[in-house]
Order: structure tokens, then C-alpha cells, then sequence
């Protein structure tokens, strides 16, 4: 039988991997603590780190900072979007404007 593929919040992923990085927990130790793959525990602390070192993750932030970093560029790209729409309309309703005035 197959084995259901589980969902981990970000915060359960970063007290994991803070076992290994924070608290001097080997690889093993933790995974067997924690209940996760030896595997899946090492990407976490890779990323852990990474997000330490400044570096936005492509995937779900486990830091606060990096979290807060993705909220904030996901709302840049969002506004630039509407941003890009707002001026074509503008373009559009002003190239309207001067056709019915002439």
C-alpha cells in the first residue's frame, strides 16, 4: 500500500531543521524525532541556511524575514501589473478622446 503524502507548515520545517542547525542534532536524530525522511530533513536545513545567508527561496519561505521579503515582492508584482494595465487603459481612453475631438 502506498504511503500518503504528507503537507509540513513552514513553521514545523524550521523548528526541524533548527535540531540539526541551532541545537547540534545530527541528521538521523532528527528525522527519527521529527518523523520525516532523512532526506526531505536535509533539503529543509539546506534551506534554513540558505534564507540565513540572505537568499529568497523559489519555494514557501521558513523564516519570518524571508516570508515577510516574499509578501512584499509578490505585492510589488502585483502592482506593477496593475500598473502596466492602468497605463494602457490611460493610452487607450486618450487616443479615444482625440479621435471625438477632431
Amino acid at each position: 500500500m502506498k504511503r500518503q503524502r504528507r503537507s509540513f507548515s513552514p513553521e514545523f520545517k524550521h523548528d526541524s531543521a533548527s535540531l540539526v542547525v541551532d541545537q547540534g542534532y545530527s541528521m538521523t536524530e532528527a528525522s527519527r524525532a521529527v518523523d520525516v525522511h532523512e532526506n526531505t530533513l536535509r533539503k529543509w536545513v539546506r534551506q534554513l541556511e540558505a534564507e540565513r545567508g540572505g537568499s529568497t527561496p523559489k519555494s514557501k519561505a521558513l523564516t519570518p524575514e524571508q516570508q515577510r521579503i516574499q509578501e512584499l515582492e509578490a505585492r510589488v508584482n502585483r502592482l506593477e501589473r496593475e500598473k502596466t494595465i492602468l497605463k494602457k487603459a490611460t493610452a487607450l481612453l486618450m487616443s479615444d478622446d482625440l479621435k471625438s475631438t477632431r
